[in-house]
């Protein structure tokens, strides 16, 4: 899988549609200035907390590998993120070249991520309060993520004369149109907000193809300020290791188990349930399974699935495989891979993914993945070679993929050879490069509009 920066057409009359399935020329850029410097913003999620817990997530991995990777090929970076407690340092050096500002906006504890659109205010305060410190153009550009930052991204880009660069990374109406049971929609006034992020933005960055055709299909976003930069994933702390036997060996895991890994955020949205409902059809359809699967969910609530924090413990008890179902809380990056690599086989039943990054770090573990076939996870996972898609939500379904691992045991590591071979194309180097040219093109065109008689 390579990486690279497509640009989606041209426009014609200022908006139109996208088929999904057209793949957009390659972006050429001649030259332009790069970013020196880029104010990133992420007001709801630090990049400092630990993925699986509360609203952090994938976008967390996102930003602080980008980042990394940016500073490392010469890009300083400033994330821009709220405060959630008092002992936290105004700014922490995250890595060289990448610094942490803590932005002072409502109390530090106890507000929810829909309760974050009343504090935009306050939060933009701060923003322009770090910019009134510095000297004229300090910063070259603003890269926002997520909806709530973009709002804050549209001020300070417009204040400080430089272009905004905005990644979604989940939109409202898409997962509006695949919500699980139970779920809560996004608010209209996600909607509205999302809308007017994507005409003020310079540049739209997406992760796959489809995302992009999502932006211009349900937002009318201009097809020649779209970009699709895949992400990566850490190469060099996701990888095969010394293999599945010596993880399971230090996670107190049985050797010959099947084990079908969960792990994310505990919400409905991810379909943990669905899991659970195939492992339980697997063991009436096969009672032996009983005496060697092991169901690891390891991950945290999140979002809706706050409202019921033991929904899930009481889902296994109800489906009666509460033994074989073993409930851990998030972990660090380094132990999340063990578990990846413990897995016989990781099992993503999203009903929305913007890319999935879970799903190629399993794979560069050498492991194989189970998944929906929703949004970036047809690009993340290789059906039929590194894992396999599933249409739709049914238990069934997903038992039934579950049933090849359970009859072969070879499975894992045939499928797992192919699925570390394949998330080798998802390094965050190649990510960032192409993210520094979309800064690039962004810089360029507002030099060129400066320049231009008629703005």
């Amino acid at each position: 899988m390579s990486h690279h920066v497509s640009r989606l057409g041209q426009r014609r009359g200022g908006r139109s549609a996208l088929p999904h399935q057209s793949r957009p020329p390659l972006l050429r850029l001649t030259g332009p200035r790069r970013a020196r410097r880029v104010a990133m913003l992420s007001v709801h999620t630090s990049p400092l907390h630990q993925p699986g817990t509360g609203d952090a997530g994938g976008m967390n991995v996102y930003i602080v590998e980008l980042a990394r990777q940016l500073a490392a090929q010469g890009t300083e970076i400033e994330i821009f993120t709220r405060a959630t407690t008092g002992t936290l340092a105004p700014t922490v050096e995250l890595a060289p070249g990448v610094l942490v500002r803590h932005i002072d906006a409502g109390p530090y504890e106890g507000l929810s991520k829909e309760e974050l659109p009343a504090q935009l205010c306050a939060f933009t305060h701060g923003v322009m309060q770090v910019w009134a410190g510095h000297r004229p153009g300090y910063y070259d550009l603003v890269h926002s993520h997520y909806w709530l930052s973009g709002h804050v991204g549209w001020l300070a880009a417009q204040r400080w004369g430089v272009p905004l660069v905005h990644a979604m990374h989940t939109m409202a109406k898409v997962k509006n149109a695949a919500l699980a049971d139970g779920d809560t929609p996004e608010p209209p006034a996600r909607v509205i907000g999302e809308t007017q992020i994507v005409r003020a933005a310079d540049r739209l960055v997406a992760n796959t193809d489809e995302e992009a055709g999502d932006l211009v299909h349900h937002y009318e976003a201009p097809r020649d300020r779209t970009a699709v930069v895949h992400p990566g994933v850490n190469l060099d702390r996701f990888r095969p290791a010394d293999g599945r036997a010596a993880a399971r060996a230090r996670l107190g895991l049985p050797q010959d188990a099947l084990i079908p890994l969960f792990a994310g955020r505990i919400q409905p949205l991810k379909a943990p349930d669905v899991l659970l409902g195939a492992v339980a059809r697997l063991v009436d359809e096969d009672p032996s399974l009983r005496r060697r699967m092991v169901v690891p969910v390891v991950g945290g609530p999140s979002g809706s699935g706050l409202a019921k924090p033991e929904g899930l413990q009481k889902l296994a008890a109800r489906l009666g495989i509460a033994d074989l179902v073993a409930f851990r809380p998030p972990v660090g990056q380094e132990q999340l891979a063990d578990w990846y690599r413990a897995a016989s086989v990781l099992v993503m039943p999203s009903y929305s993914e913007s890319f999935g990054l879970v799903a190629v770090e399993a794979q560069a573990c050498g492991t194989p993945v189970v998944a929906a076939a929703v949004g970036g996870l047809p690009v993340a996972v290789r059906d039929g070679i590194s894992g396999c898609l599933v249409a739709g939500h049914d238990p069934a379904e997903y038992a039934r993929a579950l049933r090849r691992f359970a009859d072969d045991p070879h499975l894992p590591d045939r499928l797992g050879t192919a699925a570390a071979r394949h998330a080798q194309g998802f390094g965050w180097a190649a990510a960032a490069g192409s993210t520094a040219e979309v800064y690039a093109a962004a810089l360029q065109e507002r030099r060129r509009r400066l320049r231009s008689p008629h703005g």
